[in-house]
């Protein structure tokens, strides 16, 4: 990935990445080509040197049972916005300005391993609805969900375990623009009701 040094991502930035991003796409090369899947996930940071993603896809899903040559990469990305040089203070000053993209992601690589077992699959799906559900009015959880039903539910994924080799991250949030210009940037964000993208580049400029 392209990241000149003022869009590198700090440690406590690719945390919060990993930790709030919802899904992932799952890129493996085959001998068949590229194969790509999207995939919710949670980050587990216990686990080996650098920690693991755990997913899961349809057990129809050709893309786990196909071997993988070297190290698979899973793509996340947080939020993203398209950037207005209208919103510039500086546009106003000397007009050499243009539009840009703001976003935060990361390439995630490592080793994929592939989980079968009905305990791990059952601790996955329970720990990734809580995630989701943490915020809802009235929390589901899979004991809501007749027993017998959820034991179907499972045999028809398989879970995906993407243990982390090495991460690449970006977070492209105007760093390189005036303090004057960020201003503009958050206040025209949050004008357009993208409080997630103002608040990602708040925080980067506080960073």
């Amino acid at each position: 990935m392209y990241t000149p040094a003022h869009f590198a991502a700090s440690p406590e930035a690719l945390k919060s990445l990993l930790a709030g991003a919802g899904a992932a796409n799952l890129v493996t090369m085959t001998p068949q080509g590229l194969l790509a899947t999207l995939l919710p996930f949670v980050h587990d940071a216990s686990v080996g040197e650098h920690g693991a993603l755990h997913a899961h896809m349809a057990r129809n899903n050709p893309q786990w049972s196909t071997p993988v040559s070297g190290e698979a990469l899973m793509i996340v990305q947080g939020s993203d916005a398209y950037i207005s040089p209208s919103w510039y203070a500086s546009k106003a000053e000397h007009g050499r300005v243009v539009p840009t993209w703001n976003y935060s992601t990361a390439h995630v690589y490592g080793h994929l391993v592939v989980h079968e077992d009905p305990q791990w699959l059952g601790r996955h799906v329970r720990q990734l609805s809580n995630v989701h559900e943490s915020g809802m009015p009235r929390p589901w959880t899979v004991d809501e969900a007749p027993e017998g039903f959820i034991a179907g539910q499972l045999r028809a994924i398989v879970g995906v375990e993407l243990r982390i080799t090495r991460v690449e991250a970006k977070t492209k949030l105007s760093q390189n623009r005036t303090p004057a210009d960020v201003d503009g940037v958050i206040a025209g964000l949050r004008a357009m009701g993208d409080s997630a993208s103002a608040d990602d580049v708040e925080r980067a400029r506080t960073s």
